[in-house]
């Protein structure tokens, strides 16, 4: 008899354990380059409500500020020993972090790359991103076309993110230059391009003191610079600060990428031209989906036909349309923003 209790106890002490673990079956880390920039903020909020949604452990992690690799490897290292079934990261230094991620591909984990592809792409199971040369692109041919023949003698001031060249400043940035009508040098690297046009490159982390701060440099190389590409609307905004800052605000045209609401808000008070949106939210809701369908079915997702990605969408963003460039209004944008 006693040994019929103990053993029907051990039951269910079992089934309980099992049905305590089963609340959470599953757990995923998300690794994003700094837990400040908006866009980033969106993200988590999107994977936090779909790991909800689906009873997924979710564990947050982010580097101290733009570029903080070693953060990132120590986050993979953490979450490889916790035992997630997937990581979904936005990579700051896309190169060096392949070996971390190989680690984890090598544990059995599904790697994610959200918004930044990994170099190479094929180094992560799959990517979720914005198509980040399209956004360049369709900036560019904006700005282009907004200046009609003046195009043929702007002086353009290139404002990138990391001396690094993380891939999704590489695409913006070339994406960009191509969309404005200046041939390319090297696809993969942005800064060897002999247009005279180009003023100059300088990098922002991502962020509005850097982007002054880089304004400033290549207004110091060219006082005259009348287009400004940025990698996003924080570097924009920092642009902005720093020609306003020698009374040229009003005649120099600043494109960007992300769609935040504080970007458009920023079309709509005439800091910003144009910019191109991407869906953060999206990619990250979509990212824990697939972690889940791995951890059930072992099954990967698949890339956007014709891509070697899932394309999240991009749309831009202006109150000023041209002709041949698809555009939605600030009122449209502000609709579907976030930040």
């Amino acid at each position: 008899m006693k040994k019929l209790m103990l053993g029907t106890a051990l039951a269910c002490l079992s089934m309980s354990g099992a049905a305590m673990a089963a609340g959470h079956s599953v757990s995923a880390c998300l690794i994003t380059k700094t837990d400040t920039n908006p866009f980033f903020v969106k993200m988590k909020e999107g994977a936090t409500a779909k790991a909800e949604e689906l009873g997924i452990e979710l564990k947050s992690f982010a580097g101290k500020v733009d570029g903080d690799h070693e953060t990132q490897v120590a986050a993979i290292e953490t979450c490889i020993a916790d035992g997630a079934k997937g990581i979904l990261i936005t990579a700051s230094d896309t190169s060096s972090i392949v070996p971390a991620v190989q680690q984890a591909r090598d544990a059995g984990l599904l790697v994610i790359a959200l918004d930044t592809p990994l170099s190479p792409i094929d180094a992560a199971d799959a990517t979720f991103a914005t198509d980040n040369f399209l956004a360049g692109e369709l900036i560019g041919a904006w700005a282009a076309a907004s200046l009609g023949d003046d195009a043929g003698n702007a002086k353009i001031g290139m404002l990138d993110l990391a001396v690094s060249q993380p891939t999704v400043g590489v695409l913006r940035d070339q994406g960009f230059l191509q969309g404005f009508g200046i041939e390319l040098g090297d696809p993969n690297k942005w800064g060897d391009e002999d247009d005279p046009r180009i003023v100059g490159n300088d990098v922002t982390a991502g962020n509005e003191e850097g982007g002054r701060r880089a304004m400033e440099n290549l207004l110091a190389k060219d006082p005259f610079i009348n287009v400004v590409y940025t990698i996003n609307e924080p570097a924009a905004a920092g642009a902005y600060e720093a020609l306003k800052a020698i009374g040229r605000e009003n005649d120099v045209l600043i494109v960007s990428v992300d769609g935040g609401c504080p970007g458009v808000q920023n079309i709509a008070d005439g800091v910003i031209g144009a910019t191109s949106q991407q869906y953060p939210l999206l990619m990250a809701s979509l990212g824990i989906e697939a972690i889940k369908t791995w951890a059930e079915s072992g099954e990967k997702p698949a890339p956007t036909p014709g891509k070697d990605f899932f394309d999240t969408g991009v749309a831009l963003v202006t109150d000023a349309p041209v002709d041949g460039v698809e555009s939605i209004s600030v009122k449209e944008g502000m609709d579907l923003c976030w930040g």
